[in-house]
Protein backbone atom coordinates (compact mmCIF):
# COMPACT_ATOMS: atom_id res chain seq x y z
CA UNK A 1 0.00 0.00 0.00
CA UNK A 2 1.51 3.30 -1.47
CA UNK A 3 0.38 6.77 0.98
CA UNK A 4 0.92 9.54 -0.58
CA UNK A 5 2.97 11.73 1.44
CA UNK A 6 2.31 15.58 0.90
CA UNK A 7 4.02 16.95 3.19
CA UNK A 8 1.98 20.43 1.80
CA UNK A 9 -0.68 19.36 4.60
CA UNK A 10 -0.94 22.05 7.32
CA UNK A 11 -1.98 20.20 10.04
CA UNK A 12 -0.51 17.33 9.58
CA UNK A 13 -1.81 15.43 12.88
CA UNK A 14 -5.20 16.30 14.00
CA UNK A 15 -7.04 14.95 16.99
CA UNK A 16 -10.51 15.51 17.75
CA UNK A 17 -12.47 14.74 20.89
CA UNK A 18 -10.05 11.58 21.27
CA UNK A 19 -10.20 9.41 24.57
CA UNK A 20 -9.14 6.52 25.59
CA UNK A 21 -10.43 4.55 28.71
CA UNK A 22 -9.35 0.69 29.90
CA UNK A 23 -11.21 -2.01 32.05
CA UNK A 24 -9.59 -2.82 35.38
CA UNK A 25 -11.25 -4.91 38.04
CA UNK A 26 -12.36 -1.83 39.47
CA UNK A 27 -14.91 -0.93 36.39
CA UNK A 28 -13.82 1.82 33.64
CA UNK A 29 -10.08 3.52 34.11
CA UNK A 30 -10.20 6.61 31.96
CA UNK A 31 -6.68 7.52 30.60
CA UNK A 32 -7.28 10.64 28.19
CA UNK A 33 -10.25 12.59 28.33
CA UNK A 34 -11.30 15.06 25.23
CA UNK A 35 -7.92 15.66 23.37
CA UNK A 36 -8.41 18.18 20.87
CA UNK A 37 -4.61 18.69 18.71
CA UNK A 38 -3.33 20.20 15.45
CA UNK A 39 -0.26 20.33 14.80
CA UNK A 40 1.55 21.22 11.47
CA UNK A 41 3.43 20.14 9.41
CA UNK A 42 7.71 21.06 10.28
CA UNK A 43 6.06 22.03 13.48
CA UNK A 44 8.38 20.89 17.06
CA UNK A 45 5.98 19.41 19.76
CA UNK A 46 6.83 18.89 23.48
CA UNK A 47 4.09 16.93 25.64
CA UNK A 48 5.16 16.77 29.44
CA UNK A 49 2.77 16.07 32.73
CA UNK A 50 3.16 13.87 35.62
CA UNK A 51 3.80 10.03 35.29
CA UNK A 52 0.35 8.48 34.47
CA UNK A 53 -0.93 11.97 33.17
CA UNK A 54 -1.40 10.10 29.42
CA UNK A 55 1.78 10.88 27.56
CA UNK A 56 2.66 7.88 25.79
CA UNK A 57 -0.92 7.03 25.78
CA UNK A 58 -1.82 9.91 23.23
CA UNK A 59 1.75 9.04 21.07
CA UNK A 60 0.79 5.70 20.78
CA UNK A 61 -2.97 7.08 19.50
CA UNK A 62 -1.53 9.56 17.38
CA UNK A 63 0.70 7.28 15.88
CA UNK A 64 -1.74 4.45 15.51
CA UNK A 65 0.10 1.88 17.85
CA UNK A 66 -3.22 2.28 19.55
CA UNK A 67 -6.97 2.78 18.57
CA UNK A 68 -8.41 5.31 20.52
CA UNK A 69 -12.16 4.67 23.29
CA UNK A 70 -13.73 7.60 20.75
CA UNK A 71 -12.45 10.27 19.06
CA UNK A 72 -10.92 10.67 15.44
CA UNK A 73 -7.23 10.83 14.34
CA UNK A 74 -6.03 12.58 11.17
CA UNK A 75 -2.18 11.83 10.14
CA UNK A 76 -1.36 13.97 6.70
CA UNK A 77 -4.75 13.87 5.33
CA UNK A 78 -5.04 10.62 6.07
CA UNK A 79 -8.25 9.11 8.77
CA UNK A 80 -6.57 7.18 10.93
CA UNK A 81 -9.54 5.91 12.94
CA UNK A 82 -11.66 4.58 10.06
CA UNK A 83 -8.35 2.53 8.92
CA UNK A 84 -7.80 -1.11 10.41
CA UNK A 85 -4.28 -2.68 11.34
CA UNK A 86 -3.01 -3.49 8.47
CA UNK A 87 -4.15 0.22 6.91
CA UNK A 88 -2.39 1.85 10.37
CA UNK A 89 0.58 0.00 9.76
CA UNK A 90 0.65 1.27 6.39
CA UNK A 91 0.64 4.78 7.54
CA UNK A 92 3.49 3.93 10.19
CA UNK A 93 5.32 2.25 8.02
CA UNK A 94 5.58 5.18 4.86
CA UNK A 95 5.40 8.14 7.14
CA UNK A 96 6.67 7.69 10.79
CA UNK A 97 9.66 7.49 12.81
CA UNK A 98 10.32 5.97 16.37
CA UNK A 99 12.59 6.67 19.56
CA UNK A 100 12.12 5.34 22.46
CA UNK A 101 13.65 5.48 26.12
CA UNK A 102 14.50 1.65 25.66
CA UNK A 103 16.13 1.80 22.61
CA UNK A 104 14.51 -1.07 21.07
CA UNK A 105 17.50 -2.78 18.93
CA UNK A 106 17.52 -6.01 17.92
CA UNK A 107 20.35 -7.93 20.07
CA UNK A 108 21.33 -10.04 17.29
CA UNK A 109 21.44 -7.31 14.57
CA UNK A 110 24.77 -5.49 14.12
CA UNK A 111 24.16 -1.82 14.52
CA UNK A 112 24.45 -1.76 10.73
CA UNK A 113 21.61 -4.57 10.44
CA UNK A 114 19.58 -2.70 12.65
CA UNK A 115 19.42 0.52 10.59
CA UNK A 116 18.72 -1.22 7.62
CA UNK A 117 16.11 -3.32 8.32
CA UNK A 118 13.24 -0.76 8.01
CA UNK A 119 14.58 -0.20 4.42
CA UNK A 120 14.91 -3.57 3.76
CA UNK A 121 11.25 -4.20 4.86
CA UNK A 122 10.03 -2.14 2.04
CA UNK A 123 12.51 -3.52 -0.60
CA UNK A 124 14.85 -0.64 -0.71
CA UNK A 125 17.91 -2.27 -2.91
CA UNK A 126 19.65 0.71 -1.07
CA UNK A 127 19.26 -0.16 2.09
CA UNK A 128 22.92 -0.51 2.89
CA UNK A 129 24.18 2.18 1.34
CA UNK A 130 21.54 4.64 3.37
CA UNK A 131 22.25 2.84 6.46
CA UNK A 132 26.01 3.34 6.37
CA UNK A 133 25.66 7.16 5.62
CA UNK A 134 23.38 7.79 8.31
CA UNK A 135 25.46 5.48 10.87
CA UNK A 136 28.54 8.26 9.88
CA UNK A 137 26.12 10.81 10.01
CA UNK A 138 25.73 10.53 13.46
CA UNK A 139 29.05 9.26 14.71
CA UNK A 140 29.32 5.19 14.61
CA UNK A 141 31.34 4.71 11.27
CA UNK A 142 33.51 2.63 13.22
CA UNK A 143 30.85 0.50 15.00
CA UNK A 144 28.89 -1.01 11.90
CA UNK A 145 29.54 -4.25 12.88
CA UNK A 146 28.81 -4.04 16.69
CA UNK A 147 25.95 -5.85 18.18
CA UNK A 148 23.97 -4.01 20.90
CA UNK A 149 25.56 -5.41 23.21
CA UNK A 150 29.00 -4.36 22.58
CA UNK A 151 27.72 -0.93 22.39
CA UNK A 152 27.21 1.47 25.32
CA UNK A 153 23.68 3.24 25.91
CA UNK A 154 24.60 6.72 24.31
CA UNK A 155 25.69 4.61 21.34
CA UNK A 156 22.53 2.24 20.71
CA UNK A 157 20.66 5.59 21.20
CA UNK A 158 22.81 6.88 17.85
CA UNK A 159 21.88 3.84 16.37
CA UNK A 160 18.14 4.11 17.27
CA UNK A 161 18.17 7.85 15.91
CA UNK A 162 19.89 6.32 12.49
CA UNK A 163 17.02 4.22 12.29
CA UNK A 164 14.37 6.61 12.93
CA UNK A 165 15.63 8.83 10.43
CA UNK A 166 16.61 6.42 7.39
CA UNK A 167 13.48 6.12 6.33
CA UNK A 168 13.44 9.52 5.84
CA UNK A 169 9.57 10.01 8.05
CA UNK A 170 7.63 12.48 7.52
CA UNK A 171 6.66 12.44 11.39
CA UNK A 172 8.82 11.39 14.38
CA UNK A 173 7.75 10.40 17.85
CA UNK A 174 10.47 10.30 20.41
CA UNK A 175 9.22 8.76 23.63
CA UNK A 176 11.70 10.11 26.59
CA UNK A 177 14.52 9.50 24.21
CA UNK A 178 17.23 10.04 26.86
CA UNK A 179 15.48 8.18 29.93
CA UNK A 180 18.04 5.53 29.94
CA UNK A 181 20.78 7.58 29.43
CA UNK A 182 23.55 10.25 32.18
CA UNK A 183 22.76 14.11 31.64
CA UNK A 184 25.72 14.47 29.80
CA UNK A 185 25.24 12.04 27.16
CA UNK A 186 21.59 12.36 27.01
CA UNK A 187 22.24 16.26 26.12
CA UNK A 188 24.72 15.16 23.33
CA UNK A 189 21.74 12.89 22.02
CA UNK A 190 19.29 15.76 22.21
CA UNK A 191 21.49 17.96 20.22
CA UNK A 192 21.94 15.03 17.20
CA UNK A 193 18.04 14.95 17.37
CA UNK A 194 17.57 17.99 16.84
CA UNK A 195 20.36 18.32 13.98
CA UNK A 196 18.00 15.56 12.23
CA UNK A 197 15.17 16.91 12.71
CA UNK A 198 15.91 20.35 11.18
CA UNK A 199 18.14 18.78 8.20
CA UNK A 200 15.00 16.23 7.24
CA UNK A 201 12.40 19.37 8.21
CA UNK A 202 10.51 16.30 10.29
CA UNK A 203 7.46 17.05 12.58
CA UNK A 204 8.68 16.40 15.81
CA UNK A 205 6.38 14.68 19.12
CA UNK A 206 8.71 14.51 21.84
CA UNK A 207 7.39 12.99 25.02
CA UNK A 208 9.31 14.64 28.04
CA UNK A 209 9.34 14.92 31.69
CA UNK A 210 12.44 17.66 31.39
CA UNK A 211 11.10 21.17 31.04
CA UNK A 212 14.73 22.56 29.83
CA UNK A 213 14.53 19.71 26.65
CA UNK A 214 10.26 20.53 26.25
CA UNK A 215 11.50 24.29 25.88
CA UNK A 216 13.62 23.35 23.07
CA UNK A 217 10.62 22.69 21.00
CA UNK A 218 8.72 25.24 18.99
CA UNK A 219 5.65 24.29 21.19
CA UNK A 220 4.52 22.48 24.73
CA UNK A 221 1.35 19.98 25.37
CA UNK A 222 0.88 19.57 29.43
CA UNK A 223 -1.29 16.72 30.39
CA UNK A 224 -2.74 16.26 33.57
CA UNK A 225 -5.00 13.16 34.98
CA UNK A 226 -6.01 12.48 30.89
CA UNK A 227 -6.90 16.47 30.22
CA UNK A 228 -4.88 18.99 28.38
CA UNK A 229 -4.00 22.18 30.45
Amino acid sequence: MQIQTDIAVENIIVAENLAKSVMTSEGLLPILLSIDLRIKAGESIAIVGESGSGKSTLISLLAGLDTPSTGMISLNGHKLTAMDEDGRAAIRNELIGFVFQSFQLLPGLTALENVMLPLELTGDKNAKTAATALLKRVGLSHRLSHTPRQLSGGEQQRVALARAFVTRPVILFADEPTGNLDSKTGATIIDLLFELNQENQTTLILVTHDQVLASRCQRTIKLDSGSMV
